[in-house]
Order: C-alpha cells, then structure tokens, then sequence
C-alpha cells in the first residue's frame, strides 16, 4: 500500500510522525528541478484558489509569510499554517535540509531519492529500481504515460536566474549528501530537459502510481 503527497518532506512533524507509527515504511522521494518546482507550485495553487499574486510579488512576499511559521508548527502539533503549505515556493526546493531531516527519523536505508528528470527520460530502466527498492515482485508490461501537467508562459529569462542563485547553495549540499549532480545543474541534463508534465506510470490492471510534483 502506497500513499503521497508533495507536503510530508516540508511539513518539520512529518518525518517524525512517520517514524513513530510506520516504523517499517519505506519513502520514496522525487526530487524535481526547484526552479521548475517553484514555477510549478504557483501555477498549482493559483488555479487552486490559494494564490492571488503574481509569481515574481509571490516570491517577494515569501519571507514575509513564511516568518515564524515553521517554528510555530514544530512547537505546536496541532498548529496549521495556510502560507507553510501553499506559499513556501523557495523553501521548498531547498531539499537537502528536508532530506537530513527525513534521514534522521526514519534512516538513509528507508529512504528512495530519485531525480524526476532522469526517471521520466527513461522509466523502464529506473522503475525496477524502485520495484527492488519496495520489495515488490516486478511488473512488466506497465504503460508510462503524461499527467498532472498544466499549460504555462515560460518563465522569464530574469526570474529563472534569480532562483538558480537562490538554490545554488542547497544544490551544491544536495549533491554532496546525495553522492551525484542533479539533473537541473548538469549540461546535458540541461540540454534534454522535457516539457513541463510527468509521465507516471499506469499499473497492468489501469492503476496508477501517482506523484504530485508541483
């Protein structure tokens, strides 16, 4: 049985939580370009109602929201925050943090880290991975195919610069901790990068692995 949601590494309680009542869990955790992420999220939560700025006023105003707040849930564990989970566009994709985090509650051998990138570039090779990983028997005949995506203007030249200096620190621990560069910050990665969109996989009977990614 499988479960997710793009919230649980953000959340400070959640990997705790895990740890305490599902001590034999595996987490599987896909990591996206947070440039793209970013971009992605906004768009998400506009259209969901959540958001009312534009995306370059949103990330002006993220220091402002996010104040205090997550040393608020962390205190309190019964406490929610309406900016911690729908404006936290560049906390959010600062991974290697929320990845320590997770690694100390629930330990490195539970954990699966997988660049989206390279997993959608060619998911016949890395899903039995994951299918090792988890412990399941292989499943041959699964159909990868395009969801959750959302039409959106690129994002201006100016703008995708100034999240790339903004995660330039976080990636660069990211990649130590992780043992590799992530797609986003290697060339020909770079070069390859797909359309906005992921392709998930269908399972053999028509169910589907998902994964919010925004």
């Amino acid at each position: 049985m499988g479960e997710s949601s793009p919230y649980y590494l953000f959340h400070p309680l959640c990997a705790e939580r895990i740890a305490a009542d599902l001590p034999e869990a595996k987490v599987v955790v896909m990591l996206r370009d947070p440039v793209e992420r970013a971009y992605s999220a906004h768009s998400h939560e506009s259209a969901r109602g959540f958001e009312d700025e534009p995306f370059e006023r949103a990330l002006d105003l993220e220091e402002e929201r996010l104040a205090g707040e997550e040393e608020r849930l962390a205190a309190d564990p019964l406490a929610h925050s309406y900016h911690h989970q729908h404006h936290a566009y560049v906390a959010r994709g600062r991974y290697i943090d929320q990845l320590l985090r997770l690694e100390r509650h629930v330990g490195r051998e539970r954990m699966f880290v997988v660049d989206s990138e390279r997993f959608f570039a060619e998911p016949e090779r890395h899903f039995p991975e994951l299918e090792e990983f988890l412990g399941v028997r292989h499943c041959p005949g699964v159909a990868f195919g395009r969801h959750n995506a959302q039409p959106r203007t690129a994002l201006p030249d100016r703008l995708r610069g100034r999240l790339e200096r903004a995660f330039a620190e976080s990636d660069e621990r990211l990649a130590e901790w992780w043992g590799q560069t992530p797609s986003w910050r290697s060339s020909p990665d770079r070069a390859a990068r797909p359309e906005p969109g992921a392709d998930l996989p269908d399972g053999p009977s028509g169910e589907r692995y998902a994964s919010d990614l925004y």
